[in-house]
C-alpha cells in the first residue's frame, strides 16, 4: 500500500505509544497510534523502513480484545 501525502503527514504527527512490556533498549517494540477516521497504525521499531500497517478501528479493537483474552498466547 502506498501511503498518500495526507496520511504521511498524519503519521509523522501521530502520538505513537508502545507497551510498557516492550524492551527498554529500543528493540522488540510494537508501536500503535490512533489516526483520524477511526483508523489505527502499527509499526515495528526494528523495521523503521517498512511503512506502518493501517487498520480499521474495528479490526484493531478485535485484535486488542483477543490479545487481552490470551488468544495469541502461542
Amino acid at each position: 500500500m502506498k501511503i498518500s501525502d495526507e496520511l504521511g503527514v498524519e503519521l509523522k504527527a501521530a502520538q505513537w505509544t508502545k507497551s510498557t512490556l516492550s524492551s527498554s533498549q529500543g528493540g522488540n517494540c510494537l508501536y500503535a497510534a490512533k489516526l483520524s477516521g477511526d483508523r489505527y497504525a502499527i509499526r515495528d521499531s526494528e523495521q523503521p523502513d517498512v511503512e506502518p500497517m493501517i487498520l480499521r478501528g474495528s479490526v484493531f479493537r478485535a485484535f486488542v480484545g483477543g490479545a487481552k483474552l490470551g488468544e495469541f498466547d502461542f
